[in-house]
């Protein structure tokens, strides 16, 4: 059984796909093989965060963009929060409210 994507809401999926056409490229790659081997491509592809949250670290030449994830039982990985970076750590309002959505979707058997 192949992996699953799902997105924590349309709008989320709507953000992603209107991202640069150079991240967007990279990030369907990645998902791509996401979709084949799993949530744990390794860095410098996805980095494992904490307590079973996880960036998918997106890069082209207009910028840098990470993807906040969690995986689920059933080989299921949601895709939580998007954003593209403009400084070198990752806000931290950023991560509270992927982490805040992680909480949401465990809880949540339709995921």
């Amino acid at each position: 059984m192949k992996w699953q994507i799902k997105y924590y809401s349309p709008k989320l999926e709507e953000e992603i796909l209107s991202l640069p056409d150079g991240l967007l490229a990279r990030y369907l790659r990645l998902t791509d093989l996401m979709f084949e081997f799993g949530s744990n491509l390794g860095m410098p592809h996805t980095k494992p965060l904490d307590g079973g949250l996880f960036e998918l670290r997106v890069k082209s030449k207009e910028g840098i963009a990470r993807v906040f994830f969690c995986t689920k039982i059933g080989k299921k990985i949601i895709m939580l929060h998007s954003f593209v970076k403009k400084s070198q750590k990752t806000p931290k309002k950023e991560l509270r409210l992927a982490k805040t959505r992680m909480s949401e979707v465990i809880k949540d058997d339709t995921f």
